[in-house]
C-alpha cells in the first residue's frame, strides 16, 4: 500500500514516536510510506535518522497565504502519489485532509488520537470522526470510550491500538546491567529505583525524589539508590538538583543524561517507576521498562491502567502512596516477581509485530469498504 503518515508534531514526543515507529514497521514490511511533517523539527530529524521518506509541509500555520500554499502542496501530493491510506496523528490539519477525503480523491482517512486531550463533543467533530474519517484509532481505553460513549461513534469505526515495542532491542541485559551499575557506583547490595523520562514537571521526578527521600531518611533503607534516566527539557537540571538536595538524597542519586543504550540503563534498575502527573496516553517508557522485565509501578494516568495490574497503580501526585508501594516491592521479592510475570503477559501482545499486524488489519479492512 501507499501510506501517508501525517505527523505535524514539532517535538519527538510520544505521539511522534508512535507515528514514526509505525512508519518504520510499515516500510520494513514493504509498504510505500511517506512521512509528512514540519520542517526543522525533532520529528523531521528523527524520521530522516530512521531512514524514512519525508516531505515537510507547514501544516500548522494559520497565516492565510502560507495555509493556501500548504493546502496546494497537500493536494498536489495526493494527486501525484495517490495514497491508499492517510493517517493523521494530530488534529491541526485533520480538517483539510477531511475535505480532500470528501472530494473522493481515492484515499481512506484514519485519525489516530494519541494525545491526552479528549476531542470536543460538538457537531463538527462528531461529523468529521463518524462520517468523514474511515476509522479512528485510540491509543488507550479512556480515549476509545470517549469516542464510543460520548461521541456515539459506531463501534466498527473505533480501533484501540496500543503502541508496540521492539522486543529485539528492548530486553533485559545482564552485561548492560553490570556496566551501568558499575558506572554509577551501584553494587549488588543496592536496590536501584529508577524513572525513565525527560525532565518535565509532568513526569513526576519531584514526587519520586520525595518518596525515595522518605524511604532513605525516615525508614532507614540505606541500600536504596535512585537513578534518573533522563535529561533537561522543560525542567532544568538545576531544579532537579534542588529537589534532590531538599530531600537529602544527593549521595544516593545519579542522573544519566541521554542514554546511548537505553536497554542497558533500564536493565540496571530493580524497580521502574512511572510517576507522571498526567498524560502517558501512549507510554513509550513503560513499554520499554516492561519489555526489559523490570517490575514497574505507575500512577493511574492515561494508558497505564490498560498496561499494569491494579496492584501496581497509585494516584498521581500521591507521595505517601508511592512510598508505600515502593516499600511493598522492596520488602517482598515475590511481589516483584508477580509484577514481572503479569507484565510479560501484557507485553506478549505488544511487540512491534503486534503493532504492525493490528494496524494493517485496520488499513486493509477499510480498503474493502
Amino acid at each position: 500500500m501507499k501510506i501517508f503518515q501525517v505527523i505535524n508534531v514539532r517535538w519527538f514526543n510520544a505521539t511522534s514516536w508512535y507515528a514514526l515507529y509505525l512508519s518504520q514497521l510499515l516500510q520494513d514490511a514493504g509498504h510505500d510510506v511517506l512521512v509528512i511533517t514540519l520542517a526543522d523539527t525533532e520529528t523531521e530529524a528523527k524520521a530522516l535518522e530512521m531512514g524514512l521518506n519525508v516531505k515537510t509541509i507547514d501544516l500548522n500555520t494559520t497565516h492565510p497565504f502560507k495555509l493556501a500554499r500548504a493546502c496546494a502542496q497537500v493536494l498536489s501530493l495526493v494527486r501525484d502519489l495517490k495514497p491508499d491510506v492517510v493517517n493523521c496523528h494530530r488534529g491541526e490539519s485533520f480538517f483539510w485532509w477531511a475535505i480532500l477525503r470528501k472530494l473522493r480523491l481515492g484515499f481512506k482517512l484514519v485519525r489516530t488520537r494519541g494525545d491526552q486531550r479528549l476531542p470536543k463533543n460538538d457537531i463538527i467533530n462528531r461529523y468529521l470522526h463518524s462520517k468523514v474519517a474511515d476509522a479512528v484509532v485510540a491509543t488507550n481505553k479512556r480515549m476509545a470510550g470517549h469516542f464510543l460513549e460520548k461521541m456515539k461513534l459506531d463501534q466498527s469505526r473505533v480501533w484501540l491500538i496500543h503502541g508496540g515495542v521492539d522486543n529485539a532491542r528492548f530486553t533485559f541485559s545482564e552485561n548492560g546491567r553490570k556496566e551501568i551499575r558499575e558506572k554509577f557506583g551501584f553494587t549488588d547490595q543496592h536496590s536501584v529505583i529508577g524513572l525513565l523520562g525527560r525532565f518535565d514537571r509532568v513526569k513526576g521526578q519531584k514526587e519520586l525524589i520525595q518518596a525515595v527521600g522518605k524511604i532513605y531518611n525516615d525508614y532507614g533503607y540505606k541500600d536504596i539508590r535512585l537513578l534518573l534516566l533522563g535529561y533537561p527539557t522543560a525542567t532544568s537540571k538545576r531544579e532537579v538538583d534542588i529537589w534532590i538536595e531538599e530531600n537529602n538524597v544527593k549521595e544516593i542519586t545519579a542522573i544519566s543524561g541521554k542514554c546511548t543504550d537505553v536497554s542497558a540503563c533500564i536493565s540496571a534498575l530493580d524497580i521502574g517507576v512511572i510517576a507522571s502527573l498526567w498524560s502517558e496516553t501512549i507510554a513509550r517508557a513503560a513499554l520499554e521498562i516492561m519489555a526489559c522485565d523490570r517490575p514497574l509501578i505507575s500512577t493511574t494516568v492515561g494508558v497505564m491502567p490498560d498496561l499494569v495490574p491494579q496492584s501496581a497503580l497509585i494516584p498521581p501526585g500521591d507521595v505517601p502512596a508511592m512510598t508505600v508501594k515502593l516499600l511493598d516491592v522492596l520488602n517482598d521479592p515475590a511481589l516483584a516477581e508477580e509484577l514481572v510475570k503479569k507484565q510479560k503477559k501484557t507485553m506478549s501482545q505488544l511487540s512491534g509485530k503486534d503493532f504492525l499486524t493490528r494496524t494493517l488489519t485496520l488499513y486493509t479492512g477499510i480498503q474493502d469498504k
